[in-house]
């Protein structure tokens, strides 16, 4: 393996472990009484004007302060530590369309939405419909209440908006990627250059022209930076197709041990987003994943999650194996086009 890629990773201010971070507020972005009023002022005028709120662009969302403020946390996604929570949205106030349009302003003045699925959709609810990924072709994690482990979303950033939490569980679990492979380079040089080579992944029938799997590697190094894409359940889930290749046990113990050191205590955060809050991460050099969660009974009390993915302005180069991806190939195009 190339050791200039040891430096590199050395040198990352994305590459820090969960245990110090634990012990800093400045991932925290506590929003201030005159963010809240531009806020609530924007959201009231939007809904007001009974446009399609995915119509709505930046110029209709006037935050003269907050924007700004937004605009700034972007130098945390990229080129530093990869993530933020942004916290004291009155989330208890909205009802899901309020929640929506607050989410969808803050957004535009992050950079630009992504699609999430091959419907082309730009806005998800995030919560338990019932359904199990296991057995099914299309059913996707966020969609159940299991436990999720370590991954990432698609375009360069996701936003989760907490409206309603459970009754029990569902903590947020954050680690950085680029430590993670810091980790397995020192422990298991083998099984890391293995992440470099190429994986097949569950597709969950979201591709427009039908395609079943993609096929890249986990780890990329790429203009001289180390981007993720682990996607562990969806990696196994393809080996259902009978002509996916079998995973080598080289490969298996590479995302066993990935997981494993993701799950170690120094290594991963573990919080609670309350209602109001919004965690924004650089899916290139975070994982995330989230505790099995127990629900409440009552219709209008279960928690409710809103997802935004997000291109923004500063983002890195892609390598070319996101091109024509399902959930990179926007973000690889509009690099191109810049």
């Amino acid at each position: 393996m190339n050791s200039s890629l040891a430096q590199i990773i050395e040198k990352d201010p994305a590459n820090w472990r969960g245990k110090d971070m634990m012990n800093r507020t400045n991932w925290r972005a506590s929003l201030t009484e005159t963010h809240k009023y531009e806020l609530k002022e924007a959201v009231e005028k939007a809904q007001s004007s009974k446009a399609a709120l995915l119509s709505l662009e930046k110029c209709d969302f006037a935050l003269p302060t907050l924007g700004p403020f937004l605009a700034d946390l972007n130098t945390q996604l990229e080129g530093g530590p990869g993530f933020v929570v942004i916290e004291g949205l009155p989330a208890l106030d909205y009802d899901e369309n309020a929640g929506k349009t607050a989410l969808w302003g803050v957004g535009l003045h992050m950079g630009e939405p992504a699609k999430q699925d091959g419907d082309g959709n730009l806005l998800h609810s995030v919560r338990d419909t019932g359904q199990k990924v296991d057995g099914s072709d299309n059913i996707r994690s966020y969609q159940t209440n299991d436990q999720l482990s370590f991954h990432n979303d698609g375009a360069d950033v996701f936003l989760l908006f907490c409206l309603r939490d459970g009754k029990s569980g569902g903590m947020s679990r954050l680690v950085s990627s680029v430590a993670v492979f810091d980790e397995l380079l020192k422990r298991r040089p083998d099984l890391a250059e293995t992440l470099l080579q190429d994986y097949w992944f569950d597709t969950r029938g979201q591709r427009t022209d039908g395609a079943r799997v993609e096929v890249m590697p986990v780890y990329h190094h790429h203009h001289g930076l180390l981007t993720a894409n682990m996607k562990y359940r969806y990696i196994h889930t393809a080996q259902r197709f009978a002509d996916v290749p079998r995973l080598t046990q080289n490969q298996r113990d590479a995302l066993e041990m990935v997981q494993d050191i993701a799950n170690e205590p120094d290594m991963v955060m573990e919080f609670t987003l309350n209602p109001g809050d919004i965690l924004v991460a650089n899916n290139y050099v975070t994982l995330h994943g989230r505790s099995a969660f127990e629900d409440w009974d009552e219709p209008d009390k279960r928690r409710h999650m809103l997802r935004l993915w997000l291109t923004i302005p500063n983002g890195r180069p892609l390598p070319q194996a996101f091109k024509g991806s399902r959930i990179y190939a926007e973000a690889y195009e509009r690099r191109m086009e810049r």
